[in-house]
Parts: structure tokens; C-alpha cells; sequence
């Protein structure tokens, strides 16, 4: 029907178009909801076409987004109207507004049953259609048995057999332990001897899904596979509607070649020779062309049938043969197919034998190193990795060494991993393994893993003649005037063992190696400063008989660092002093390192246990998996400061949703809630100028002399701060069991309310939790709104509150009873004691039925509700900028990693945590500064400021400095500003009361070969509008 022929209809979507504001839109909204429900009270006033007009209205509100509540009944009924109009609309609006579990779907099953039982074809297409789009459990057990009739009678057109055949799809996947296949092989074997393409696709789309099931039950269909593939391959009796840019129904190529990777092997061999035949004559007729549409269909098929030739284990020669075709992708100026080239390529080196015709492509792969998309670069350093042995691991290994000095901070962390392994595994000789590692740590220092650089003092630990070869190289890099902290660690290690195998060498004694690793002290960390400690106690050790001048300046030292706050630092000075003095006594017990126990690499086995298969997961891989365990297997992977007790409830932190940089030596690690965030090292030594290096020059990197300092996150009287139970989200952390599922996303409602005072907290089918805030000082009055949204009453309900140590919280008396439709309010008082960014739990349970709820939600009473913002002038800001001189009570760190906005956007995302723009203080117009006041019971009104240094060049790094009157606070604050740049949480609308029901699946164009970071095109403005598409439909 036009729609024209509603003019009421046209009207108010006239009047939402003409809208200025959204104001006006919701206003005009809530104006046609309010007469609809007042139309739809009074139902048998309105006549068909009335009701199907409102109907659709409801509909095109609910496609701009606004809640519709009511109404649903009305769009039920429309199902069982007599007329094709109603009937579509009640269709449409229902399969859109209802989800599996609602209680009005059962109205209109029987409804639904007779139309697919009946002989009106539209009608038929009409309920296979919504059956497929919801695909609930209650319409499976009483739908499918129906559907599967359909899909098999010889009497229905095509159209209605390609629908039943996906219904059937979308009902198995959805409920495969309630559709019966049980005796389907013959009747799918029949199917595929269809010569309708329509349902022969569908039917192909069916039969993948029950042969990963259970491939045994369909061995009589692989035949039937081959023969659709040879008269695709012939382009025998196609129709010219199923042939896309010259290429015979590639859609159903691909289905056909995935569904035979799921048999382990064709023991037939006429069958395989068939097979073989096609796939060279894939092989043999695919190549690149300027049409981007043809390649995209010309390449799926190509690829599915690489795959398919892998899992076959075909002849070397046609293997060779895809290697070759593959060869001739990555070269080609198209990314998307040098993409896809180098992916496949990765996936051949599982094929045994091929190893040695991919090494023909080296030089090629390695070019793809330095391509413009980082995507490419991943895939050919996957290549490169999965390729290298010891005839190419020299050349491979000093590729990826000279990639490393370019390389963008994203791929560093990877690429030295492989690196070391790779010179490990396939090192010709141990000093070229320790040149290896030393350039690498000398590159990227900060992305090397402390098991790096382990392994390399085992492997000169355990190998006397490496020995002196590496503390000649030590004392090389030793010389040069910046180095990172990692290399001044195994430098120094190396050299406190063995320099006094270079006692010879000029500019090798030991007062001259002393001096050359003491020139480091002031620039390293606690850590390092243990190591070094340790280092001047062997040189001490190796320089009997004792060099008067340099024992007393050993000693010295030793002396500084005896009354040190680090409690390992003091202890190894106190020993070493009182060891040192007894002479002889010092060399047996500073005796050099025994040889290490062989064991397994770490870096070999870290590798094992995180390598991923960046490809899609093939056929052949999932089969052998499910034919050797009907179990998950999970690798158990421990954290590197040790796992948390599933069964114990800790303090929980707002979650830092980022990838952070891999973790240099050098720095310091805190747990936000179960992800490790590095705290980079915070310089000791503030600046002299008017700002405190407020209106200094942007430096990210920061001077390598800058000597850091790791500031405690100590909470006073709370151990537990520093405890690892800190890291859960939600706790306690143990498998969930509840059947019912929340509706929207809980985190995205969390980081909503941290912004804002009012909002929904949870909600469930059956409950919904709101909460309204107010805060004042340290002080803060939250309202919980328990509301019951079905006709019968919640029981047992509970409501306990987990608070962390630094909130005082008083929640009033839950009733134990919900009534139906009713809310109760809960009122809830908290005080702030100290800073922290520890967030309180609210432990929620309710009994509904049979169904047993227990959720454990966060409270938004965070760091950021207890902030004052204030606008501070010139003469008020510096006074107190410099008066915090420097740690702990003013902290600075690099930020990397940050989502990349302009300035103004983070401007505004500073205001909305109450942190308020000062403009006008700093020159730099890419610098921003902050003032608040911080309030609790311990600093009362306390003074923060903050200021962020970006990098017009960069924004996705800066340097952040946060000063106030309290070291707490200040590296609190820091902290909390740090995870909000990292990862901004997106504030999703609303959520609809019923999530919308998948499409039905349903034959497409080729599928399209692109790249994990190819964007889709932008949909045509007029698809985009719900106005149209509502008009399309009504056509």
C-alpha cells in the first residue's frame, strides 16, 4: 500500500522531518503516543485501517529511537487480520517490537502456525519470515516440525522453500537441542539435487551448519558437493539472475567448499579427482582485474578454495601452484588483496613441504614490512615469523631489528617478542644471539620483557667462552651517553660477573668499570638501583687485593643506602657493607653464579601460550578440535603478580578498558580491575622555572637522565589497597549462573552515571534499578528505585551494600517483596573519607518464579562526584603551582595510548568530571589547565590542579602532571585522569525494552574480500531514514 493512501501517517512524518531540535521532536512524539493510547483504549471504535495506521506509527517512533511500551497487543492481533495490508503490518511491527521472550508471542503462535500450514504463498513467506527473525525456543518446539514439511514438499514455489530453508538455519543455530534432524542425510542429499539456485543456496547454508555439527551423519552429501561445484565450475544451466559479473554463483561456490572442509577426507577416487579438477580450474582462472566488484566474488571463491586445497593435503604441485598465485597477490598495488595474499600465505605454512617455495617470496614479504597500512604490516610480520629457520634467520632477524628503529608504538611490543624468539630458536651461534638481544634492548627498550633479557644472562651464565665476548659488548654499550634502563641492568650484571676477564683491556679495570656504571645511578630506578648494589659488591669482590680508594667509595655508598625506605635496597647495603669488611669472607660468598638448570625458554613458552591464529579460524581446525575434546580447554594463563581468589571479595576500581604499552622494567604496576595499567616513572627533580615546567617545552619522551620514582598507592589503614583482590570488577569472581539476562550493556550504564546523577543502573525482563544522586562536599545522597515491570510480585528480594574502606555508606531497610508494577525507593547516604578510586558494590538478588537473580552492579560514587570545580586567575594558579614543588605531592607521566580528539572535545570531557578549563594560563595553545577542589573527611577542601601537554604531531600521547597537598590524592587523581584519556566509555542511548531480532539470513552479493580496517560505504541518506525505509515498506 502507498503510502500516500495513509495521510495521517504522511503527516507526522511530515512534522518529525520538519522538526528544528530534538526538543521539538520529542515533544511531537510524545503528543502522537499520548492519542495513540487514547485511540487503543477505546479498541472497538477503530477499524482496520485505523489500527494498521497507528500500528504503523508506533513503529516509526520505535525507529527513531523513543521507548514504546504499548501497543503490543494490537500489533499481535494484526496477525490474525484476514487482509494481506493488516496481516503485513502486524508481521512487520511484531517480528521489530517483540523479542523470544515476550509473553504476547504465544497468542500468536497458532496464528502463525496456520499461515505456514495453509496454501496463500505471501502468507506463508509472512511467517517464515518472523518465525526466522525471532527464532525462540517455544517456536522451535512447535514450528519446526512444520517448517521442516515445507522445506521438503515438492508441491511449494522456490521462494517459499528458500524461506523454510532458512528458518530452519536460524532455528537450528539458535535451538539445535530442540529441532530434530535426526534421519535429514537422505532429504539433504535430495536437496542438493535441486536446480533451483534459490534453494539450493539456502539449502547449502543448512547443510554447513549440520555437518559442523555432526559431519558423520552426511557423508552420502559430499558427492552431491562435488557435483555442484563442477557445474558451477562449467557454468552448466545457471541463470543469468545467479551469475555475478561473469562468475557463476560465488555465494554458493564458498558455501559448497566450506561445507566439504568439515569431511577429515574424500576416500572416493573419482570423487577427489572431480574435486581436484575444479579447484585447478578456480586456481587456474582467478586473477586480478580493475573491476572491484568481480574481484571481490573472484576472490572469495579463490580463497575458499585455497583453504580447501590445504585441507585436502593436495599434490606438492598444486600446492606449489597456490603459492605462486599468492605470490602474485602480495605484489599487487590493491591492499585488500595483499592483504588477503599474506593472511593465506600464513595459513600455507601449516601445509608441510611448502615452507621452502614460500622463501622464494622473502624479499617480497619484507617489503610489505614498511606498507602504509599497519594491517599489512601485522600479516607480513606473522609471515615472517611463521617462515624463519636457520637457513633465513639471520637475514629475517636483522629485517625485523632495522624495522624496529620505524616501527609505530602498536607493533613495537610484538615485533621484539618475535625477534628474540626467533634468535633463540634459530641463533647459528650464541655471540650472534647476545648481539641479537643487546641491539634490541638498545632499540626498544621500553617494549622488551624483563624474560628477555633473563635469558640472556642463562645463556652467558651457562657458556664459559660466551662470557668474556659479552661483558666486551656490556662495556661497549656502557659508553654511549643515553641508554635505557634495561640495557643499564643486564650491562651492569654481565660486568659485575665477569669484568674481571677484561682486566687487561685498556679502560677495563675495575675502578674504570665502577666509574662507568656508577655515571647511571642517578637515572635509574629502585629496581636497577638493587642490581647495581649487587654489581659493586663482585667488582669489590674481583679487585683483591682491595683498592683502598675504590673500596671507600663503595663503601660509601653502601652507607647512603643503608638507611634507604626500600626495604631491599637496605637490606642488600647492610650486607654488603658488613660483607665487605671481612675481606676473604666476601669472595666466598660473592662467588660467581653457579651454571643455571636447563628448563624450557620462558619467551618460547609465553609465545605458545598467547599465539593466536590472526586468521579466520579454518573448517578443518575447529573439526579437530571438537574430534579431540567434547570440552573447552582453557589455558590456564597466570598474571604476573599472581591470581585473585575467585571465592573472596576485594575492593573494586573504575576499569581502565585500554591495551596498555608493555611494561619496561623501569616502571611501576597497579591492578585496575583485573587489567595491569603501567604507572610510568615520575622524575624526582622539579623544574626551575615559573611554572615548575608548566611553560616549558613539550618533551614525551622526557631526558634519560630524569631519575623516577614509584609513588605508592597507599591508602591510609587500608592494606587491602595494595592487595590483588583490588583487581575485580565485579566480585566476587566466580561463574555466573543466572539464566536471566540484563538488557543493555551494565558497563555502558555505569560509565553513563559516572558523568551524570540520574539514569538506570540495571535492568532485567523482570526488574529495573534507577538511581538519582546528589552530591555536596563529601557528602552524597543516592536514591535507588527498585522497580518490579511484571504482573506478579518479586520476592526474596536483597539489597547489600560492599563498600571499599575509604566510603562510609548507610543504606535504609529492603523490603523483602516487590509488588507487581509498584517501585520502592531505597535511599542511601555516603561519606567520603580519603581519596581513593576504589568503587563500592551493590550485591542485588530477587527471586521471580523459578528464576533465582543475583547481580553484583558498581555504584557510581566515584573519585570524580566528590570534585568542586574551580576557575582560578593567574595570580591565584602560580603561587600554588610552585609551592608543590615536586613528588609525591606533584606527579608527571606520559600517557600513551590515548583516543585522538580535539582539544576543545577534551576540553569538555575535563568539565564533565568536574574538573574546570583555566583558560589563559599557558601559552601553549595545545596545553590545557585544570583547577578543582577535592572534598572528604580527612582533607576536607582540598586544591587540585592539573595540566596536560599534547603534541599537535601525536594525539595519541601527552604528558599529564596532577599536583595537590596530598600524595594520595594526587596519584589518585593522576590515575583516574589517565584511565578516562585511555578509554573514553561511549554513552549508548537508552536501550529499547526488547532487544531487536536478527535479520534473516538470506542469499547476498559475493561476499567481499577486504581488509580487517576497510570501512563499509555509508549507507544512502534515504536508507538511513526511518521516514523511508517505512515508506519502502509500505510499497
Amino acid at each position: 500500500m502507498a503510502l500516500s493512501g495513509m495521510r495521517g501517517l504522511s503527516v507526522f512524518i511530515s512534522d518529525i522531518r520538519n522538526c528544528q531540535n530534538k526538543e521539538q521532536e520529542r515533544l511531537r512524539v510524545d503528543k502522537e503516543l499520548g492519542n495513540i493510547r487514547t485511540r487503543f483504549k477505546n479498541e472497538k471504535g477503530l477499524t482496520p485501517y485505523e489500527k494498521k495506521k497507528y500500528v504503523w506509527k508506533m513503529l516509526y517512533i520505535y525507529m527513531l529511537g523513543y521507548d514504546v511500551d504499548f501497543g503490543h497487543m494490537e500489533a499481535v492481533s494484526l496477525i490474525s487480520a484476514p487482509k494481506y495490508p493488516e496481516k503485513q503490518v502486524g508481521y512487520i511491527v511484531t517480528s521489530c517490537l517483540l523479542n523470544e521472550n515476550h509473553d504476547f508471542l504465544r497468542l500468536a503462535i497458532n496464528t502463525v502456525r496456520n499461515d505456514i500450514i495453509g496454501r496463500n504463498e505471501t502468507f506463508q513467506c509472512l511467517a517464515l519470515t518472523l518465525v526466522g527473525n525471532i527464532g525462540g525456543r517455544e517456536f522451535a518446539e512447535s514450528l519446526a516440525p512444520d517448517v521442516q514439511k515445507l522445506l521438503i514438499s515438492s508441491s511449494c514455489r522456490p521462494l517459499v522453500r528458500k524461506k523454510a530453508a532458512l528458518c530452519l538455519l536460524r532455528l537450528f543455530r539458535k535451538n539445535p537441542d530442540v529441532v530434530n534432524v535426526d534421519g535429514w542425510s537422505d532429504r539433504m542429499a535430495q536437496l542438493l539435487d535441486e536446480r533451483d539456485l534459490g534453494v539450493l543456496t539456502s539449502s547449502t547454508s543448512l547443510l554447513v551448519a549440520l555437518v559442523a555439527n555432526n559431519h558423520e551423519a552426511y557423508w552420502s552429501c559430499l558427492p552431491k558437493c562435488v557435483k555442484i561445484l563442477e557445474r558451477l565450475a562449467r557454468n552448466q544451466d545457471v541463470p543469468q539472475e545467479y551469475t555475478y559479473y561473469g562468475i557463476p554463483s560465488p555465494w554458493l561456490q564458498v558455501k559448497t567448499m566450506r561445507a566439504l572442509q568439515y569431511f577429515p577426507t574424500i576416500e572416493d577416487p573419482n570423487t577427489r579427482r572431480s574435486l581436484f579438477e575444479v579447484l585447478q580450474r578456480i586456481l587456474m582462472g582467478t586473477d586480478v582485474v580493475k573491476n572491484v566488484n568481480k574481484n571481490n566474488a573472484s576472490h572469495a571463491v579463490l580463497f575458499e578454495a585455497l583453504a580447501l586445497v590445504m585441507h585436502l593435503d593436495a599434490e606438492k604441485e598444486m600446492m606449489s601452484q597456490c603459492v605462486a598465485l599468492l605470490g602474485k597477490f602480495i605484489a599487487v598495488r590493491e591492499p585488500n588483496i595483499r592483504y588477503l595474499g599474506l593472511e593465506n600465505m600464513t595459513r600455507m605454512l601449516m601445509v608441510t613441504d611448502v615452507q621452502d617455495i614460500i622463501k622464494r617470496h622473502q624479499a617480497q614479504i619484507i617489503t610489505s614490512l614498511k606498507d602504509p597500512d599497519i594491517s599489512i604490516r601485522r600479516r607480513a610480520l606473522d609471515l615472517l615469523y611463521g617462515m624463519c629457520d636457520v637457513s633465513n634467520a639471520k637475514d629475517i632477524v636483522e629485517e625485523l631489528l632495522q624495522y624496529l628503529s620505524t616501527a609505530e608504538f602498536a607493533m613495537r611490543e610484538e615485533l621484539s617478542l618475535k625477534a628474540a624468539i626467533l634468535a633463540e630458536k634459530f641463533a647459528p651461534d650464541l655471540s650472534w644471539y647476545v648481539d641479537v638481544i643487546l641491539q634490541l634492548i638498545d632499540k626498544a627498550g621500553d617494549f622488551v620483557s624483563d624474560d628477555i633479557w633473563f635469558r640472556v644472562v642463562q645463556f652467558v651464565t651457562n657458556n664459559e667462552d660466551l662470557q668474556p665476548y659479552a661483558a666486551v659488548k656490556a662495556r661497549e654499550y656502557l659508553d654511549k651517553p643515553a641508554i635505557h634502563e634495561t640495557m643499564v641492568k643486564v650491562s651492569a650484571y654481565i660486568l659485575g660477573e665477569y669484568s674481571h676477564l677484561l682486566a687487561r683491556r685498556p679502560g677495563c679495570s675495575p675502578r674504570e668499570i665502577f666509574s662507568i656504571i656508577h655515571e647511571k645511578l642517578p637515572t635509574v630506578s629502585t629496581s636497577t638501583i638493587a642490581i647495581l648494589l649487587s654489581t659493586y659488591a663482585k667488582i669489590l669482590m674481583h679487585s683483591q687485593p682491595p683498592d683502598t680508594e675504590l673500596q671507600n667509595h663503595i663503601w660509601t655508598i653502601f652507607r647512603k643506602y643503608e638507611s634507604c625506605i626500600d626495604v631491599e635496597i637496605q637490606q642488600r647495603a647492610v650486607e654488603y657493607f658488613a660483607l665487605s669488611r671481612k675481606g676473604e669472607a666476601l669472595m666466598d660468598v660473592m662467588a660467581e653464579m653457579p651454571k643455571f638448570p636447563e628448563r624450557q625458554s620462558a619467551l618460547i613458552k609465553k609465545a605458545e601460550d598467547t599465539e593466536a591464529d590472526t586468521a579466520e579460524q579454518s573448517a578443518i581446525k575447529l573439526r579437530t578440535q571438537q574430534q579431540t575434546s567434547n570440552a573447552l580447554v582453557v589455558t590456564d594463563q597466570h598474571p604476573a603478580n599472581g591470581t585473585p581468589p575467585v571465592h573472596q571479595l576485594g575492593l573494586v576500581k573504575v576499569p581502565s578498558m585500554s591495551n596498555v604499552d608493555h611494561k619496561a622494567p623501569d616502571q611501576e604496576i597497579t591492578q585496575t580491575n583485573g587489567t595491569l595499567t603501567v604507572v610510568d616513572p615520575q622524575p624526582t627533580e622539579p623544574s626551575a622555572d615559573l611554572l615548575g615546567d608548566l611553560l616549558g617545552p613539550l618533551a614525551i619522551e622526557g631526558p634519560p637522565g630524569a631519575a623516577p620514582q614509584s609513588v605508592p598507592n597507599a591508602v591510609p589503614g587500608t592494606e587491602a589497597a595494595q592487595n590483588v583482590n583490588e583487581a575485580l570488577a565485579i566480585a566476587p569472581v566466580e561463574e555466573q549462573t543466572n539464566t536471566v539476562q540484563p538488557i543493555g550493556n551494565i558497563a555502558e550504564r555505569f560509565h553513563a552515571l559516572c558523568l551524570k546523577d540520574s539514569g538506570v543502573l540495571y535492568e532485567d525482563p523482570y526488574t529495573q534499578i534507577g538511581i538519582k544522586a546528589e552530591w555536596r562536599a563529601h557528602h552524597g545522597r543516592l536514591v535507588l528505585f527498585l522497580g518490579n515491570k511484571n504482573t506478579a510480585p518479586l520476592a526474596s528480594v536483597q539489597a547489600l551494600i560492599l563498600p571499599p574502606s575509604h566510603l562510609r555508606i548507610e543504606l535504609s531497610l529492603v523490603p523483602e517483596t516487590i509488588p507487581p508494577r509498584a517501585q520502592v525507593q531505597c535511599p542511601l547516604e555516603v561519606i567520603n573519607l580519603r581519596p581513593s578510586r576504589d568503587v563500592a558494590v551493590l550485591d542485588f538478588s530477587y527471586k521471580f518464579g523459578t528464576h533465582l537473580v543475583n547481580v553484583k552492579l558498581r555504584l557510581p560514587a566515584v573519585l570524580n562526584k566528590f570534585l568542586q570545580p574551580i576557575l582560578l586567575s593567574a595570580e591565584e594558579f602560580f603561587p600554588q603551582w610552585r609551592s608543590l614543588s615536586g613528588p609525591p605531592l606533584k606527579l608527571q607521566e606520559v600517557v600513551r595510548g590515548v583516543r585522538p580528539m580535539p582539544l576543545m572535545e577534551m576540553a569538555n570531557l575535563f568539565n564533565s568530571f568536574r574538573l574546570m578549563i583555566c583558560p589563559g594560563l599557558d601559552p601553549n595553545a595545545n596545553n590545557l589547565v585544570a583547577s578543582t577542589t577535592f572534598c572528604s573527611e580527612s582533607t576536607r577542601a582540598m586544591l587540585c590542579l592539573v595540566r596536560i601537554e599534547t603534541d599537535p604531531a601525536d594525539r595519541t600521547q601527552l604528558r599529564l602532571t596532577v599536583a595537590s597537598g596530598d600524595p594520595t590524592l594526587t596519584f589518585e587523581l593522576k590515575e583516574f585522569i589517565k584511565e578516562q584519556l585511555i578509554s573514553i566509555p561511549a554513552v549508548s542511548p537508552a536501550p529499547a525494552p526488547a532487544p531487536a531480532p536478527a535479520p534473516t539470513p538470506a542469499p547476498a552479493p559475493a561476499p567481499a574480500a577486504v581488509t580487517p580496517q576497510a570501512q563499509s560505504p555509508s549507507p544512502p541518506t534515504g536508507l538511513s531514514d526511518p521516514g523511508a525505509m517505512l515508506a519502502g515498506l509500505l510499497h
